[in-house]
């Protein structure tokens, strides 16, 4: 049994970790609740019991000194920054969701069903990838294991949901005729080709957590990847065109084989009965889906790939604990 704690309890992520340790029956002994100082206080109920939740600062944090065997962050990056090498020093294996440490070469950037391997040389902190991000990762694995890849092209459609909940309330608000707070522009029967910060090389920082973070975990800083982000009006789970370039011939049925049989991965593709995945077939699910495939005859060992996955789950909260399973396993 394990002593768990929650950072971040009151999100949206916070809230999904609870559920998802509860369907998967995670082995807790004690479990702890942080969120910011407004929300210490509030209670929230899990499996029939009330937890108290604490505010999340130092005299919390030392006080759980030897009692903690992971914590599971997604309280938003400064909180990451401040107090995720805290919970470490007390001993806990901090797995953290923000882009914080994502990119730090001392710290592993794990999803379990591609480089389980890399939890091994953490430090105290494990970071979970971008939601758009450990979608394609399954999959793109399976491709460069068989294949080899040359090069990657994204263009995903993400819901809003990734943004919080101010950014759903952007959402419902914009059909009642009220103007945004969260986005620059409406978001309701609109598209916004921009996640996250400009930077100088005219593209977003969403845009090059999706290139540097696949390049991370795949192993390879030479993979050549280029991506366009999107905020679409989709309450729940993102979607994603991915364009590849192999570097061996294939064949499509054999594309369908090799998936199908893919850890995390479902293939839904049949266009005879108007079979492809969509956010809402897909939300609530844990594995990633993908269909639409077919051969680029545009270049050489060119293929195109539609997945969709739930970004709250495999996303965020899910990969998190799965990442705690495996090192309870690797024990």
């Amino acid at each position: 049994m394990y002593n768990v704690a929650i950072v971040g309890a009151t999100g949206n992520v916070g809230r999904m970790f609870l559920k998802i340790l509860a369907e998967r029956s995670f082995p807790i002994k004690n479990l702890y609740l942080f969120a910011s100082k407004r929300s210490a206080g509030k209670t929230i109920q899990f499996e029939g019991k009330d937890y108290v939740i604490e505010e999340t600062c130092d005299e919390t944090i030392n006080s759980k000194t030897g009692k903690l065997d992971f914590a599971l962050f997604s309280a938003g990056g400064d909180a990451s920054l401040e107090f995720a090498a805290k919970f470490a020093k007390t001993g806990a294996v901090v797995i953290d969701n923000s882009s914080t440490w994502r990119m730090d070469p001392k710290v592993p950037l794990v999803v379990p069903e591609v480089n389980p391997e890399d939890i091994k040389w953490h430090n105290g902190i494990i970071a979970n990838p971008n939601c758009s991000t450990i979608q394609a990762m399954p999959v793109l694995k399976a491709l460069q294991d068989t294949y080899g890849i040359k090069r990657v092209v994204y263009s995903t459609y993400q819901a809003v949901s990734g943004a919080g909940i101010q950014a759903i309330e952007d959402l419902e608000n914009g059909y009642k005729g009220i103007a945004p707070k969260k986005f620059p522009y409406p978001i309701t029967g609109n598209v916004l080709p921009h996640i996250d910060v400009f930077e100088e090389n005219g593209y977003t920082k969403e845009e090059m957590k999706m290139i540097n973070e696949t390049q991370k975990i795949l192993h390879d800083d030479t993979l050549r990847i280029t991506a366009t982000t999107a905020r679409v009006p989709v309450l729940n789970s993102h979607s994603e065109s991915i364009n590849v370039e192999l570097d061996k011939k294939f064949e499509v049925s054999d594309i369908f084989k090799l998936l199908g049989s893919t850890k995390g991965v479902t293939v839904y593709d049949n266009v005879d009965e108007l079979k492809y995945p969509t956010p809402l077939e897909v939300t609530g699910k844990d594995d990633v889906y993908v269909g639409r495939i077919r051969r680029d005859f545009s270049i050489d060992n060119g293929l195109n790939l539609w997945v969709v996955g739930d970004n709250i789950r495999k996303g965020a909260a899910l990969n998190a604990v799965q990442i705690a399973e495996l090192m309870i396993e690797s024990k």
